[in-house]
């Protein structure tokens, strides 16, 4: 492949991932983060694009209740165990009740809804919707990669002193614990983030410090929306 060939390629993962909306709001998300780690909530331009940036995201997320309220009706996997359904199906309910409130925040922050009161207060129901959401994520991924250990374990048993990394299902295995992993790691800094949103210890988590967490977080989900080709060539 000539080097005009795999800039074409790699232009068109770029547009690919672009012409998503959510990777395009979790970019503004890693912007809104990193500008209030820089501002520490003290005022100026920092704070200003941490803000702007925050109610421009509102838009992205329009009506994406809707898609939480589907996974919320949609049949689990077969052998899914009950516990993991339960949480499963609360996550969905309380992301779709954030979103679904979130959009009135947006109308009370545009200034269409006028009641900043209860603006102000269904934002800290929303949020403390999301802290509960990342609660239940966390506790899943907790719940999957033990299910994914205890299977890639009986695997090595059966694979005996076959080279496992070898087989095809065990890699698979390996591959989706990874994902869990790092899906756990992104859930427990979300956790960090509500908790500085909502100022449970304002002390210890900071502006700083949820900027920090928002930040990585955010990275952690550009990374995860990034195409098959291009995951598989990151270090």
């Amino acid at each position: 492949m000539s080097t005009l060939d795999a800039t074409r390629a790699e232009l068109a993962l770029v547009v690919l991932y672009l012409s998503k909306a959510e990777a395009r709001d979790k970019i503004c998300r890693a912007i809104q983060y990193g500008s209030k780690y820089l501002s520490n909530g003290e005022p100026g331009t920092a704070q200003n694009v941490d803000k702007s940036t925050s109610l421009a995201r509102k838009v992205f997320r329009l009506f994406k209740f809707v898609n939480d309220l589907q996974a919320l009706i949609s049949p689990t996997p077969p052998g899914t165990p009950l516990p993991i359904v339960l949480l499963g199906k609360s996550k969905n309910a309380l992301l779709s009740t954030f979103l679904f409130l979130d959009q009135i925040v947006w109308l009370g922050r545009t200034g269409i809804y006028k009641n900043k009161e209860r603006t102000d207060l269904l934002g800290r129901i929303s949020l403390y919707c999301w802290l509960s959401a990342s609660i239940c994520t966390t506790l899943i991924e907790v719940g999957e990669l033990g299910r994914l250990s205890a299977s890639m374990k009986k695997l090595e048993k059966d694979l005996n002193k076959n080279d496992k990394y070898q087989n095809e299902q065990y890699r698979a295995k390996l591959k989706k614990s990874n994902e869990r992993s790092l899906a756990l790691i992104k859930a427990a800094l979300d956790l960090g983030v509500a908790v500085g949103l909502l100022q449970l210890v304002p002390k210890k988590v900071t502006p700083r410090v949820t900027g920090a967490l928002g930040f990585v977080s955010s990275l952690i989900s550009c990374y995860q929306l990034l195409p098959s080709p291009a995951k598989s060539k990151a270090p």
